[in-house]
């Protein structure tokens, strides 16, 4: 893609994005599809990089659980060897008959011991087994306290249940065109007072060099009451946007980028939650408009939010 060499001059830049200026340094979009920065520490040992209740918290639900799993198993693998190690003979209510029944029966208490459940079939005996036995129930205690703090964490988390639109659509609005998007809570969510603000960013040419420019879209709404159905963005393209005069060809030639804010407020958390999202230029569609997504329920009683509905559109002639 080509570097833009000019730009609106009457629209107004914006300079304090917290997002860089020089564009040989920037590789690919500021952000990515679901929000997040699109941006990879270096220079730093890689462990000290990295917050692990942040990852542990964000991780994917199934990420997560086999991590617990697998923990789980490595350490009462880990106890069962040292028990082997010792001598099983030292755990009085074993009997073995080959090494792996020997390992089965030490790794099958290290999972009594470290859950604390505790039978009593099995139980150590002489000073080394029962002292392994004590670090390896210490062990579990606190492993199973830091597990049931991620698993708290994990559930009571505040987090903004909106989903955006696939893509963003250049559409007819009153008398010219507009940018718009849509965005809609996926979830049995009471959300209020909720702001928008969408910031363009783009790599044009200026003086010879090549630089971010990013400009504060003006929406028609940018805050509203209260978020229970869907919420169309919409910045009309007037002679003092950054996009007046943008055709087809100019957002595939030209890199640029759509970041877009939104901060809701959640009744059940009784507090403020944050949702992000981003669109390149190739993720908008020049000459589109959405489809409905909400109607009335046969009995006319209640209003239905279609949600697979969110991305349909259908082409229009500008």
């Amino acid at each position: 893609m080509d570097f833009r060499k000019t730009f609106n001059a009457q629209a107004k830049t914006e300079a304090n994005t917290g997002l860089g200026t020089n564009a040989s340094s920037y590789g690919g979009r500021f952000f990515t599809k679901s929000g997040k920065a699109n941006i990879r520490l270096t220079g730093f040992p890689f462990l000290d990089t990295i917050s692990w209740y942040h990852t542990m918290l964000t991780l994917p639900r199934w990420k997560f659980l086999l991590i617990i799993l697998l923990f789980y198993f490595l350490v009462n693998a880990f106890f069962a060897t040292l028990y082997v190690l010792i001598g099983v003979d030292h755990l009085n209510g074993v009997t073995v008959t080959s090494p792996w029944d020997a390992f089965g029966q030490a790794f099958f208490f290290s999972v009594q011991t470290f859950t604390t459940v505790g039978y009593g079939h099995v139980s150590p005996r002489g000073f080394l087994a029962s002292f392994i036995a004590a670090v390896e129930a210490l062990s579990g205690l606190l492993s199973f306290a830091i597990a049931t703090g991620l698993f708290y964490g994990r559930f009571s988390q505040p987090k903004a249940h909106l989903l955006f639109s696939n893509h963003a659509l250049i559409a007819p609005y009153k008398d010219g065109t507009a940018l718009m998007l849509r965005l809609c809570p996926f979830k049995n969510v009471n959300l209020s007072d909720a702001e928008a603000r969408v910031t363009l960013g783009m790599h044009v040419e200026e003086n010879g060099q090549k630089v971010n420019k990013f400009f504060t879209l003006e929406l028609e709404l940018d805050k509203i009451n209260a978020l229970n159905l869907n919420w169309t963005l919409v910045h009309p393209i007037t002679p003092q946007s950054p996009l007046y005069q943008f055709t087809e060809s100019d957002f595939q030639d030209t890199v640029g980028e759509l970041i877009v804010f939104i901060k809701v407020f959640d009744d059940m958390f009784s507090t403020s939650v944050v949702k992000r999202a981003s669109y390149t230029f190739d993720e908008v569609v020049y000459g589109a408009r959405f489809l409905p997504m909400f109607s009335r329920d046969g009995y006319q009683r209640k209003t239905l939010l279609h949600i697979d509905k969110l991305h349909a559109f259908e082409k229009v002639t500008l």
